[in-house]
């Protein structure tokens, strides 16, 4: 009823609208007609006195005020023109009157008209606070919401139930609840911490839930895995990458590389291996090209089928653990790039973010997006120009875009230039010292890259492996090489 009430309403204003300027006389409107024109002769009468005072101040000449007058003249006789024409009346007033009653007819039969054939006269009212609003927006379903309540409550009279836990896990990890996907699994982990997949799988929703950095409960986790199957290419490469995270670029890049070495050539996880091993590299100062393995020949389902008849029974549960491994690993590049999303998105929203955005750009070097790390690193060089992580951070940022070389050169004055930066804040920064010193001696300045490496070994015990590598290199130098 509500809905026929707006609608008449509706009707009648538009028609107050339309109508009542058809109904006035031709005389009311044209009783005004005269008054403007008037007005306008007037205005035209002055511009006249003004243009002959300005010639008589000399501010034109003769040729500029005849052709002013002309023009002033011309619109003078349109106006005049104008009010005669409009003297006659273009519209009678019976055929406003009969325009009018059409309007007033017309309209609200043909609107009726329109709603009965395409509207839904026969739906019934929806109120707002029965509508599914998370389901228009996209969210899951109120079913789907009340199911996961229910599981809730069962598993807080039967917290035993270890596959309830994974179902709720999931169902969280599906609606982007990365924490509370945790938080369930851990539940799930702690009634069977001897099942690797649930250990790998616990361990992923804490990455995810960090925005792609490696906490030490997730380390922990990995390792459980590599204790049992000491081959998961899941736990192997997030180990790695925990390494990596933590300043281990040495021991990250030796990880990464026997993963490469064992893994098949149509492995999906092979490009986000190879992508790593390459920023790895360019940390360390090393050539990719030369410090990364060629993966194994790849495993076609005839390769596989023939090795499973020749293995026998033995080979057959090793050939199946494998496949397991490979599924895991399948989402793992899906995986990563869903979380830089929900990073980026978050940074969007909330762009005075520093580390998030030091975190995206290592997330982006993790997928080989060289172009959109830079961008990354240099919205965080931008916010915190006095860090000197930032600039080191902005600085492999700079290197991991630039196109690979087979001979060693100078680094770009871009990367050099943050770290001088990072220095300046940080003077015993180890990573800008290395760097620095290793663009000092590619470019021939082997006093400064001495001066550099000394004050970095300095920070390292005799029985370090870094202390040894600089060792190393600074007796190269002495020697003069």
């Amino acid at each position: 009823m509500l809905f026929w009430i707006f609608a008449a309403v509706l009707t009648a204003a538009v028609l107050l609208l339309l109508v009542p300027p058809l109904l006035r006389t031709a005389g009311s409107g044209h009783d005004l007609v005269p008054g403007r024109e008037e007005f306008d002769r007037e205005v035209y009468r002055d511009q006249l006195d003004e243009l002959e005072r300005d010639r008589a101040r000399g501010l034109i000449n003769d040729a500029q005020a005849e052709a002013a007058r002309a023009e002033i003249a011309r619109r003078m006789l349109a106006t005049a023109e104008t009010g005669a024409a409009t003297g006659g009346g273009a519209v009678t007033p019976r055929s406003a009157r009969v325009l009018a009653v059409l309007l007033a007819l017309v309209l609200p039969v043909g609107a009726l008209a329109v709603y009965g054939s395409v509207g839904r006269p026969d739906l019934p009212a929806q109120p707002l606070a029965s509508r599914n609003i998370e389901q228009e927006r996209g969210g899951p379903p109120k079913s789907v919401l009340a199911a996961m309540d229910k599981l809730k409550a069962q598993l807080a009279e039967n917290p035993s139930d270890i596959q309830g836990w994974l179902i709720l896990g999931q169902a969280y990890a599906k609606m982007g609840r990365n924490g509370d996907a945790a938080d369930a699994l851990r539940h799930a982990v702690a009634l069977n911490r001897d099942d690797v997949e649930v250990q790998g799988l616990f361990a992923e929703t804490l990455v995810s839930a960090n925005d792609g950095m490696v906490p030490e409960e997730a380390v922990a986790a990995f390792d459980a895995v590599l204790a049992k199957e000491p081959k998961d290419p899941r736990a192997r490469f997030f180990a790695a990458l925990a390494r990596f995270q933590a300043g281990d670029q040495q021991g990250a890049l030796d990880r990464w590389s026997a993963l490469m070495a064992e893994s098949p050539a149509d492995a999906p996880w092979v490009p986000v291996v190879r992508d790593q091993i390459r920023e790895a590299a360019v940390a360390l100062n090393l050539d990719p090209a030369k410090v990364t393995p060629q993966p194994l020949p790849p495993e076609g389902k005839e390769q596989q089928t023939a090795q499973g008849q020749q293995g026998g029974q033995q080979a057959a549960p090793n050939a199946q653990a494998q496949g397991n491994a490979q599924g895991n690993a399948a989402g793992q590049d899906e995986m990563i790039r869903g979380m830089v999303a929900n990073l980026a998105a978050r940074l969007d929203a909330d762009p005075t973010d520093v580390d998030g955005w030091l975190k995206l750009a290592r997330s982006y070097g993790v997928l080989g997006d060289t172009a959109k790390a830079l961008d990354a690193a240099r919205k965080a060089r931008e916010r915190a120009p006095d860090r000197a992580d930032v600039q080191v951070a902005y600085a492999n940022a700079v290197l991991q875009s630039q196109p690979r070389n087979e001979t060693p050169k100078p680094l770009p004055e871009e990367a050099t230039s943050a770290l001088r930066l990072a220095l300046k804040a940080e003077p015993d920064n180890k990573d800008a010292l290395w760097l620095l010193g290793l663009d000092a001696m590619m470019s021939g300045h082997k006093d400064e890259a001495a001066a550099h490496w000394g004050k970095l070994i300095a920070q390292f015990k005799p029985s370090d492996p870094e202390y040894t590598l600089l060792k190393g290199r600074l007796d190269a130098l002495k020697a003069g090489g």
